[in-house]
């Protein structure tokens, strides 16, 4: 969106009459002509004087608020993505052949989605998007010796939450609504009972598609758009003004005018969702190997579908992450979700070595802590932070080690947790479901009111919002899978309210949603 220009328009200012000397002779008409002068000159100096001190002080105000974003300390922050399957006892023995049946299916919850289903997690749009492989080499240019970029705090090991300034919780949209936010989120936007649909960036950037989306909303449930900042392939959706993201040649415009769209979007009352893929990288493992992922020989780690990951024990990749996020909270996002945010599940992990970084830290502590680190950044510039994190973490200790993903602690430092609880990614017999994929009631019940149990163990306050990512495509990859249409739709919908929650985001890779399983505006 162009700003406004300012400018003072002359065409309003008006000398009529001054020369109007009405034969009253020579010395009278040189009076009112000097007169005249002194009027313009005084009403000249008057007006350079009046804008640049409307300049000065949005100068000033500008610097005030790079000033605050800067300095301000710690608040929390988490993301993650994928589903997969998940038992309903959590035994050792049981959990771990659930996350090694994830692993060995990487292709089909990672990749196989993507060529055997357009609706899957990590499908993008019908069109193929490619991880653009990048040949260039790049300059180094993400934090060194404790200078910050972009506004980005460095990493301290010290931060603690409590010098977060408290701030009350905002009402919501609607009468009924209360809802309790992390300390440290500044209350500049209204926080939304989530009712959304998941956009790619290449459909946020066609104007066909956008348009048939937008009236999705306006004329069903819908109220938010998940749209596509930071994709699987590492790409970034819009030519984004950061410096490493040019370096790597990691824009990709698919979106040509970001702030257009934006504008758009919210004079539609749109809440707007800011996915930002985590740890799943290839063009930044690429471009900076010696953050990628290694395995113990030295050589790089590749998943079985071929793609590099970056390590989340390095710093400099939690400061990357969140600069890029940061560019999309000041484009006007209302709401960062992060997702990817965890490990590979892959089998060839086991090979990997994640470096001194990793001494004495688990990775559950590692992913928690980026995900404090973020919100520490992300949330005094009054955004919302959410994280996608696999269902399978809400009950299984063993799921959750092997990805990296804690719930309870996650949740301790987010506004929204998403677990990923699309039935079509359970292993059969998951909560004495048989076939989950046939019950999708059933199984996203069974899942939420675990998830109810968990988090009221917990002893935090400011507790994340639970927003369940639903499922709105056809498993056809599943001996025992059904056609989800409108009914299942429906039926899974009413589970996550009939478990206590209120908001919810369909997921389909090409974005084609099932209008009649929504109920009409």
């Amino acid at each position: 969106m162009r700003k406004r220009d300012m400018y003072i328009n002359r065409n309003k200012s008006s000398y009529k009459g001054f020369y109007n000397h009405n034969g009253k002779g020579k010395r009278k008409g040189m009076f009112v002509a000097v007169t005249a002068m002194v009027l313009i000159v005084v009403l000249a100096l008057s007006t350079f004087y009046f804008t640049k001190g409307r300049f000065l002080i949005q100068e000033e105000a500008r610097k005030t608020r790079q000033e605050n974003s800067q300095n301000h300390n710690n608040a929390n922050f988490n993301g993650n993505n994928t589903l997969s399957t998940e038992e309903k006892n959590d035994q050792s023995a049981n959990s771990q052949n659930n996350v090694s049946k994830i692993a060995s299916k990487e292709g089909q919850t990672e990749n196989n989605l993507q060529s055997k289903t357009t609706n899957s997690r990590n499908t993008q749009d019908g069109n193929s998007q490619g991880g653009n492989s990048q040949d260039g080499n790049t300059q180094d240019k993400n934090t060194q010796d404790g200078n910050t970029q972009n506004g980005v705090l460095p990493y301290d090991n010290n931060n603690n939450q409590n010098n977060i300034p408290s701030s009350t919780g905002a009402d919501g949209n609607t009468t009924d609504m209360q809802e309790v936010f992390q300390n440290g989120t500044a209350r500049t936007r209204l926080p939304r009972k989530v009712k959304g649909i998941y956009v790619t960036g290449p459909r946020a950037g066609k104007e066909s598609y956008m348009k048939d989306l937008i009236e999705l909303v306006d004329t069903t449930e819908l109220n938010a758009m998940v749209i596509d900042i930071k994709n699987d392939n590492g790409e970034i959706t819009y030519k984004m003004d950061l410096p490493q993201v040019k370096d790597m040649g990691a824009d990709v415009n698919y979106i040509s005018n970001i702030e257009q769209l934006i504008a758009d979007l919210k004079a539609k009352d749109i809440y707007l969702i800011a996915r930002i893929v985590a740890f799943k990288d290839p063009i930044l493992a690429k471009n900076r190997p010696d953050l990628s992922l290694k395995k113990k020989d030295g050589s790089i780690f590749y998943d079985k579908s071929g793609l590099s990951w970056v390590n989340p024990y390095k710093k400099e990749v939690w400061e990357y992450l969140v600069s890029v996020a940061k560019e999309a909270a000041l484009l006007g996002f209302d709401e960062i979700q992060f997702d990817y945010i965890r490990f590979s599940t892959d089998s060839g992990m086991k090979e990997v070595n994640f470096g001194k970084e990793a001494k004495g830290k688990s990775k559950m502590e590692t992913i928690t802590e980026f995900t404090k680190y973020a919100c520490e950044n992300l949330k005094p510039l009054g955004v919302y932070v959410s994280a996608d994190v696999y269902g399978t973490i809400i009950d299984s200790k063993v799921d959750a080690k092997i990805v990296g993903q804690d719930y309870k602690e996650m949740a301790k430092y987010l506004d929204y947790i998403c677990p990923m609880i699309y039935p079509s990614h359970y292993q059969d017999g998951s909560y004495g479901i048989k076939h989950p994929d046939l019950n999708p009631y059933d199984l996203i019940l069974s899942a939420l009111d675990k998830s109810q149990t968990e988090l009221k163990e917990s002893d935090n306050t400011n507790q994340a919002i639970v927003r369940s990512w639903l499922q709105d495509f056809t498993a056809t990859w599943l001996d025992n899978h059904k056609s989800y249409g409108p009914k299942e739709i429906r039926d899974q919908i009413k589970a996550v309210y009939d478990a206590g929650y209120d908001e919810w985001i369909l997921w389909n890779g090409n974005n084609n949603y099932t209008k009649e399983g929504l109920e009409k505006e």
